[in-house]
């Protein structure tokens, strides 16, 4: 079917460290007793957040769509006209861009949930891109198979 995706991909927060973290801080709100009952609910607020977010990765027959729900509601475009270059890219998360999620640096954006491996996407006009997957070389593959 034609509108079908060459690729898809869904990532979630699952880290076991993020649920250690966010455990151990729950714990000890609970330990401190009623004072902490407000910091207590911000927590579970917190994880029920991050459980939640998904970075969702698509290449279609007219570019690539990406979405970080529930932060982004609709997805994100890119036509293959916009991209300039694109390649398979092993980067340092914490190191590069300061963690996962939506980060900002200067001419750029980069989508990640967990590793280090990704696509960056260099764009004619505007930001270049850096969407984080588990399946990078397959990525890559849709692309090229699509862009044609």
């Amino acid at each position: 079917m034609e509108r079908d995706p060459l690729f898809r991909e869904v990532q979630r927060f699952r880290q076991p460290w993020i649920w250690v973290l966010l455990g151990g801080i729950a714990l000890l709100m609970l330990v401190l007793g009623p004072i902490a009952w407000g910091g207590f609910a911000i927590v579970v607020v917190i994880a029920g957040l991050v459980y939640s977010i998904r970075l969702q990765t698509e290449v279609r027959a007219d570019g690539i769509y990406f979405k970080m729900w529930p932060l982004h509601r609709t997805f994100r475009h890119i036509s293959w006209s916009e991209i300039e270059r694109y390649e398979s890219k092993q980067y340092g998360p914490l190191r590069e861009f300061g963690g996962w999620g939506i980060r900002w640096a200067p001419g750029k954006i980069v989508y990640n949930v967990r590793g280090n491996r990704g696509v960056w996407i260099e764009r004619t006009k505007g930001r270049a891109v850096l969407i984080g997957s588990q399946h990078a070389e397959e990525f890559v593959r849709a692309i090229d198979e699509a862009a044609q």
